[in-house]
């Protein structure tokens, strides 16, 4: 039998590695008891003819699975990952649902080209990766779970039916709860029995937490950085690095009216631009929506200082910074000079504007406005 959770994260309050935290203690309670469920359970069995035709493996005893939801920060998953960890069990899947949601779509595809050949009217390609996924695993880890996209929205429903039929066991965390999840989404109506599925195999649990753990790793620590060089790179690097956990992201597309919008670093909410990406790019309004609404924070490396030609730069820079103050996304930025440097011969229409952008980009360095809440609803991307 593993140790507890409860344990490990009592001795990394001791260590000083976590704070203690009410709501946690919570979570890593009901974490507990699902892991002592999963070591209590028989060894899987190898998914027969039979089996799948009467569904006579269906595990009536299945442990109920766990959505745990709340705000950014709160550490929804730091304790997932400390379960995940932990469990005793070998058949098991962490994946952040992003690249979950975009493999199946790819198996979808692949599948799909297979059985046009043989012209099998009958095939449903979601119940072949449903068994695909049960034969691999028994335990699935998503982090971030959202719906934003009506193509996962029609898929999610006959999937997870398929894996709970199937009895895979599913720990997932999100943002939001389960009946906020694709809210005022297309055709929602279709999706409510998924909302209804998950609240029949899943137990959702709100981490309530006061503290926004991940904003007390940049607490008094400056946002905006200049003048450009090595020293300020390798300063927006360790934030980076500090905020991820990682020094570098994955390629992230996101669906965007039919296109993909490429986000080249990326790190479950958080996104890493260069300016000459999302300004010298022919991006719009709706590309920095997109963006503002998937990331609650953004780096944005390498400001320059606007010469009077660059006009189209200067309005994209506008509408990027309006976009990203008005939902409220955490702002890290390099650039060449202070805000009221970057654009000194502004004139007509720009100059006016541009003053507005000065000035919000002053207050997106405040702590009041780095205590905001995300106002972003996430949209459906696939890591590369």
């Amino acid at each position: 039998m593993s140790q507890r959770l409860s344990d490990i994260y009592a001795i990394a309050i001791a260590k000083g590695e976590l704070e203690g935290d009410p709501a946690q203690k919570t979570i890593v309670e009901r974490l507990d008891t699902l892991q002592e469920e999963i070591a209590a359970l028989p060894p899987s069995k190898p998914l027969g003819f039979y089996n799948k035709l009467f569904n006579k493996h269906r595990n009536k005893s299945k442990p109920r699975g766990l959505y745990i939801w709340g705000k950014v920060g709160r550490g929804k998953s730091m304790l997932m990952d400390l379960f995940y960890q932990n469990v005793a069990e070998k058949k098991k899947l962490r994946v952040h649902f992003h690249a979950f949601m975009h493999d199946i779509h790819q198996q979808i595809y692949q599948l799909r080209q297979k059985q046009s050949i043989s012209q099998n009217k009958t095939f449903d390609p979601l119940k072949a990766i449903a068994e695909q996924i049960a034969s691999r695993y028994r335990l699935l880890c998503f982090d971030e779970f959202v719906v934003n996209d009506i193509t996962d929205a029609m898929i999610l429903g006959r999937l997870f039916k398929a894996l709970f039929d199937l009895d895979l066991i599913i720990v997932a965390t999100s943002n939001v709860p389960p009946e906020k999840l694709y809210e005022n989404g297309l055709n929602r109506a279709l999706f409510l029995p998924f909302i209804q599925m998950l609240r029949d195999n899943l137990d959702s649990l709100n981490l309530a937490s006061p503290t926004d753990y991940r904003l007390e790793k940049i607490a008094g620590l400056p946002v905006y950085y200049s003048p450009l060089g090595p020293e300020t790179d390798a300063k927006l690097d360790a934030l980076f690095l500090t905020l991820t956990g990682v020094s570098t992201g994955v390629r992230l597309e996101i669906d965007l009216l039919g296109r993909k919008l490429i986000i080249p670093n990326a790190v479950n909410q958080i996104a890493r631009i260069s300016f000459s990406e999302l300004c010298e790019s022919p991006l719009g309004n709706p590309d920095y929506l997109a963006i503002a609404r998937h990331f609650h924070t953004l780096f944005v490396d390498r400001i320059p200082i606007l010469a009077p030609h660059q006009r189209n730069e200067a309005k994209r820079f506008i509408h990027l910074i309006d976009t990203l103050y008005d939902q409220h996304v955490k702002l890290f930025a390099s650039a060449q000079t202070g805000p009221t440097g970057l654009y000194p011969d502004a004139s007509g229409i720009e100059a006016v504007e541009f003053d507005r952008t000065i000035s919000r980009l002053i207050e997106m360095q405040s702590a009041d406005y780095l205590k905001s809440d995300h106002k972003g609803i996430l949209s459906t991307g696939s890591h590369e």
